[in-house]
């Protein structure tokens, strides 16, 4: 059975930029001590730091006096100097200085204050909440068995908008066509699965549960030592967690979507794992995780081209239903935001069937 894209999904959706929410912004191993760096982060100039004690900070990457960016000029550990005529900030936004104003003059640095972000760092990665200032920020993405730092990090560029880059990642049926490998899968291996799906409690998103991981996964049975059990979660607006553990060792892989503009896409991802010994296996497991995120966006970019023609499309039951829950709970996440209501997730619990 198939359903026009038209009818699952609202065409004023598409390539909106959902605020209010935690995005990846950087490893937190790419910025040291005394650093910082831009990032465009859905649209906005964000810079990150982090001051001379550890911590990260997140500011609006452009001086509130003329518009430079303030990446450009100098930062001591403690404020950041503007370039282009010295005013300094602390790194919670405050002005501390404007050396060109006489006493009496205006304004004074008490006057200024910098736009500055909620920033956090947990098992290595650095996230910013990009929304309305609130008192109650959701929950970061939980990792199981995850460590301080990621084993691996990768991270590829997709020229294309949030969207298309976020439902490759829940597509399950493109696996032994678009990363066929006698290694993963090959065209041969493709057979029927049936998988549970549950609702994530207390956010917009769902759960492929737990389940013995497909007999076509030949990469996680040699990593792992076994044939592992796997839980796959999908959160708003666009985090995918994988966890997959035998009863030796443990997998856990994060992928993060984070729009730069409305048409390019940052696709990060951070890996897991219990496996000892295993320092000499990470230039190659790096090279394949490349690879593996570069068939995606070739993949997406032949689609984006296609779409280019605005080309009836459908989509098909069961492989696609993800597709159209994602843009259910889009949908939802800006009505409540523009009622002023906490979001419902309204998916209920259901078994999908394809072949893969």
């Amino acid at each position: 059975m198939t359903e026009p894209v038209s009818d699952s999904d609202d065409s004023t959706l598409k390539g909106v930029m959902l605020r209010g929410a935690w995005y990846y912004a950087a490893p937190g191993a790419e910025l040291a001590r005394g650093r910082m760096a831009h990032k465009t982060l859905l649209g906005e100039p964000v810079l990150l730091g982090r001051d001379s004690a550890g911590k990260v900070f997140a500011l609006r990457d452009t001086c509130p006096h003329r518009g430079t960016l303030l990446t450009r000029g100098a930062f001591d550990g403690r404020e950041v100097e503007c370039p282009y005529h010295g005013w300094r900030f602390a790194t919670d936004g405050r002005c501390t200085a404007i050396p060109s104003q006489c006493n009496g003059q205006r304004p004074q640095a008490g006057d200024i204050r910098a736009v500055s972000y909620p920033v956090a760092e947990q098992h290595g990665n650095i996230w910013v909440y990009i929304g309305p200032r609130t008192d109650n920020l959701p929950p970061l993405p939980v990792l199981p068995d995850a460590g301080d730092t990621p084993q691996l990090y990768v991270s590829l560029r997709f020229p294309c908008n949030i969207d298309l880059a976020v439902i490759g990642l829940m597509d399950p049926a493109h696996g032994a066509f678009v990363h066929k490998s006698a290694v993963w899968r090959t065209r041969a291996s493709i057979h029927e699965k049936q998988k549970s799906f549950s609702p994530v409690k207390d956010a917009l998103g769902w759960r492929m549960d737990r389940h013995p991981a497909s007999s076509n996964s030949r990469a996680y049975k040699i990593f792992l030592g076994g044939r592992p059990e796997t839980e796959i979660t999908y959160t708003l607006p666009s985090t995918r967690v994988e966890h997959a553990a035998t009863s030796r060792y443990s997998y856990t892989g994060l992928t993060a979507c984070t729009p730069v503009t409305a048409d390019v896409t940052d696709v990060h991802h951070a890996m897991y794992w219990t496996v000892p010994g295993t320092a000499l296996l990470r230039p190659l497991v790096k090279r394949v995780a490349l690879k593996f995120l570069d068939q995606d966006r070739q993949a997406v970019l032949a689609m984006q081209e296609g779409l280019a023609f605005s080309p009836p499309t459908m989509l098909v039951r069961d492989a696609d239903t993800q597709v159209r829950w994602y843009y259910r709970l889009k949908r939802e996440w800006l009505a409540a935001q523009t009622e002023g209501r906490a979001p419902v997730n309204s998916l209920t619990p259901v078994t999908l069937k394809w072949r893969s």
